[in-house]
């Protein structure tokens, strides 16, 4: 039977990988040196006030924004992309969702993560027992939650993650990224970026014959990827 032969990195001696190993390793530790430089000028970024009242239904019923902190000093939000008459919530923040930490450690940090999305709490608590996930996620249906934050447009939903401060009873948003930048939150991007053939996307810089297929066609919700 025929086959295709897969393109290969280099193959050298223990000597060669070395060298090059350590050469690469110069430049990842810039690259730590410059995030690390980054994070310290999103810790001193200034912070607005949230002044308005949102209300979000959870298992326990409604809820306020100061509730989502659950008396911690942080809260982390994950704007999910389910809109109200969607079948399912978005395959991609799927794979954000399938990847988040355990709350134990953010929690050792004064730190609440949650999702919220305009889907009604019945859609997604269905999509969340189908996916088999424990993450605290609140509807924010009939709410100007998704509106105010920018994740829901003219032009259909984004996601994003949105960070808030509480000190006392008041809240403050002081940080928002979209779009790549989630990314950054432990998914399975950043594990593929460490293999020989990356993400297979055909943006990436990649020796020539190295397998890629168009960006968001190829990735699934993780129960569909035998369909």
């Amino acid at each position: 039977m025929a086959t295709t032969k897969q393109p290969l990195p280099s193959i050298v001696s223990s000597e060669e990988w070395k060298l090059a190993l350590d050469q690469l390793l110069i430049k990842e530790k810039a690259l730590t040196r410059a995030r690390d430089a980054l994070s310290a000028e999103r810790r001193k970024l200034p912070m607005v006030k949230v002044d308005k009242n949102y209300e979000f239904h959870g298992d326990e019923g409604p809820i306020s924004l100061l509730e989502l902190f659950g008396g911690r000093r942080q809260l982390i939000v994950y704007h999910f992309m389910y809109a109200p008459d969607w079948k399912a919530g978005c395959d991609g923040c799927s794979w954000v969702a399938d990847a988040m930490t355990h709350p134990a450690h953010l929690h050792a940090r004064d730190t609440s993560l949650v999702m919220v999305s305009r889907a009604p709490l019945e859609k997604i608590n269905q999509y969340k027992t189908r996916m088999g996930w424990t993450i605290p996620w609140y509807s924010s249906f009939e709410s100007d939650f998704n509106y105010d934050f920018g994740v829901t447009t003219a032009d259909g939903e984004r996601h994003g993650a949105s960070v808030f401060l509480r000190n006392g009873n008041d809240i403050y948003h002081t940080y928002f990224t979209g779009a790549r930048g989630i990314e950054y939150l432990g998914s399975f991007w950043t594990y593929l970026d460490l293999t020989p053939y990356g993400r297979q996307e055909t943006w990436e810089d990649s020796p020539e014959g190295w397998p890629q297929t168009k960006p968001y066609e190829w990735n699934r919700r993780h129960d569909e990827y035998d369909v």
